[in-house]
């Protein structure tokens, strides 16, 4: 009894130290993408410190520290989102407008293939577990999987709405963000049958999803309400929330426990998780106007967030609230870190 005592108090202190730490974290680097267009979603390979950045119709690959430039994968058009598969040496690229998704090698960059999949797919996800990758598309409202194996489309799953970020429990169960019904929908990675449909109560439109798969909560990055939302993974139960910004990405750090959501209005909320039923703010990070994506390296425990300047669009009668425009030669990779 007393080895137990003694074990969860030394874990609670280190818990105690990193979150410490975290309040420490500021902009260390900023890394000049060269080139012109919007972007979306970002990846790390946490082994090789390759950062995959989505820029207009193609990927920037760039390395963790310095910058440089590493590679770039072109001719995906309306690129949204990247998964990597390490284990199979390969990486896949969601193409929205193309309504395809483009797969890669690893060590060289180049194209395997591409393959056909739903309407503006965005978010895409690759599950260890089933050795699938799931894309999430937001025009057709389902998802559609791919065999990472065979690179062959296998199924289609109907979502009942529009599909967000998605995370896997490592266990066969899929969580995905639906952004117009303030729900999340739980399928399972091998039957794609839908199980659940968990109701997010003090959320709007949420986007950004991340996962602590030890004590199965879900983190959920509201950006209609600027909210972030603690569900139980196990059974839909909104258990916490916390004021943010306009997030559109949130990730989890496993080691340190804690949750970061990266803010349009140009900061980094960071939520610690105490225990599985106690959670608490920590700070904001400041960072930059536009940078509401994130990514991060498990290994360095950096993050990484993209934006640019950008210039006011005007209203149209089809279009009342446009989107402002990036300014060309802008757009930079922001590295945070303590």
């Amino acid at each position: 009894m007393k080895k137990t005592t003694l074990s969860i108090c030394i874990l609670s202190c280190c818990l105690s130290v990193f979150a410490q730490k975290a309040q420490n974290f500021r902009v260390l680097k900023n890394h000049a993408i060269s080139g012109e267009g919007g972007w979306d979603y970002l990846t790390v390979n946490s082994d090789t410190k390759k950062i995959y950045v989505s820029h207009g119709n193609q990927v920037n690959i760039i390395r963790e520290g310095s910058g440089d430039s590493v590679g770039v994968i072109k001719n995906t058009d309306g690129v949204h989102g990247i998964a990597l598969a390490n284990n199979l040496n390969k990486g896949y690229i969601s193409d929205g407008r193309a309504n395809q998704v483009t797969v890669f090698n690893l060590t060289n960059n180049k194209t395997i293939k591409t393959i056909a999949v739903g309407t503006n797919p965005d978010y895409i996800l690759y599950d260890p577990f089933s050795k699938k990758i799931f894309t999430f598309n937001g025009r057709s409202s389902n998802a559609s999987v791919i065999d990472a194996k065979t690179d062959k489309l296998i199924a289609t799953i109907s979502l009942g709405g529009k599909p967000e970020a998605g995370v896997s429990n490592g266990k066969g169960q899929i969580y995905v963000n639906i952004e117009d019904k303030n729900e999340v929908v739980v399928f399972d990675a091998n039957t794609f049958k839908v199980k659940h449909r968990y109701k997010i109560a003090h959320g709007d439109e949420p986007s950004g999803l991340a996962i602590d798969v030890v004590s199965n909560r879900l983190f959920i990055g509201c950006g209609g309400n600027k909210k972030m939302v603690i569900m139980d993974a196990t059974n839909g139960k909104n258990i916490a929330n916390f004021t943010i910004g306009g997030c559109d990405g949130v990730v989890f750090d496993p080691m340190y426990k804690l949750a970061y959501a990266s803010n349009n209005e140009g900061f980094i909320s960071i939520v610690r998780e105490k225990d599985a039923n106690n959670f608490e703010f920590v700070k904001n990070i400041p960072t930059e106007k536009g940078a509401r994506t994130i990514a991060i390296n498990l290994q360095t425990h950096r993050l990484f967030t993209p934006t640019a300047k950008t210039a006011a669009v005007a209203p149209t009668p089809e279009n009342a609230h446009p989107w402002p425009k990036p300014v060309a030669g802008t757009f930079h990779v922001l590295e945070i870190g303590e």
